[in-house]
């Protein structure tokens, strides 16, 4: 479960890909000693050797260090999805997308550490079902084409990503042992069956 090598190509991203990174690193780490709603922007900033203005450049919230690449996160569900066989079917291609997504995690223990403070951490979880809605309707064109009305398209998204919560949760709960897809199908097939 970890991000597929994307080198950037020039320095100067390579750069901020390693300042992104370690500001990560610190927020994460800050997160999980303080809390999340104990931590400020400026402390997060003294600690990773960088302004707040730097800061906010590179994330513009505290939510975002956390959950900021809901865009690349809806990209990649979206391009994995279309990337899909025509024949298969709703079930399939989101399995494909979320896989794809979980993928985007530098490292097991920073996915383990995000998903904690994600299900322990009621600003986040709220601001994760909003988001999870927007995903939805987002989602929905895609899939809609592979079911037979809008409806059931709908229902197979919220089921998919409601299943995916579930695994996480369990995931986290069992201390990061397995494999989140693997918690995913037995999900599914727990809802499916």
């Amino acid at each position: 479960m970890t991000r597929e090598d994307t080198t950037p190509t020039t320095l100067w991203d390579r750069t901020r890909q390693l300042a992104s990174r370690e500001i990560l690193a610190t927020a994460l780490r800050l997160f999980t000693e303080q809390g999340y709603d104990e931590t400020t922007m400026a402390q997060i900033a003294r600690e990773a050797g960088v302004s707040q203005r730097t800061l906010f450049r590179y994330f513009g919230t505290k939510e975002d260090l956390l959950g900021g690449r809901e865009n690349r996160f809806g990209e990649v569900l979206v391009d994995t999805i279309e990337k899909q066989p025509a024949e298969a079917d709703a079930w399939t291609v989101l399995r494909a997308g979320l896989a794809a997504v979980l993928a985007l995690h530098d490292s097991r223990e920073q996915a383990l550490e995000r998903f904690r403070l994600l299900h322990h951490t009621a600003s986040l979880r709220a601001g994760w079902l909003e988001k999870r809605l927007r995903f939805q309707e987002d989602l929905l064109p895609f899939l809609a084409a592979r079911t037979d009305t809008v409806l059931r398209a709908r229902a197979v998204i919220a089921t998919a990503l409601a299943c995916l919560d579930a695994a996480t949760m369990t995931w986290v709960d069992n201390g990061g042992k397995g494999e989140i897809m693997d918690l995913y199908d037995d999900c599914l097939a727990a809802v499916r069956g």
